[in-house]
């Protein structure tokens, strides 16, 4: 196992982290974006009131995001183990 192979799968690992986690970090963001300016035009000022759209819409996201996010972790899964099939055979 070359340096090269390994530098390659952490690139691949850390990729697919950010690929699998965007879309339910985007709503979050999203969200809190929202509120946010709902908060500073009403004025009101409760620290509160983000914590309750946040967590229903990323639970919302996880599930709509559920099985795009199973299938591409299945995948990733899939190549590492090919690849240390590869690696096992010399």
């Amino acid at each position: 196992m070359t340096e090269l192979l390994i530098i390659k799968v952490l690139r691949e690992s850390l990729m697919t982290i950010l690929i699998v986690s965007a879309p339910i970090l985007g709503v979050g963001m999203i969200v809190g974006l929202i509120v946010s300016i709902f908060q500073t035009t009403t004025s009101i000022q409760e620290q509160t009131l983000t914590f309750v759209p946040k967590i229903v819409a990323i639970f919302a996201a996880i599930i709509i995001f559920a099985s795009w996010i199973i299938r591409y972790l299945v995948n990733y899964t899939n190549h590492i183990f090919s690849l240390i099939e590869k690696i096992g055979q010399g």
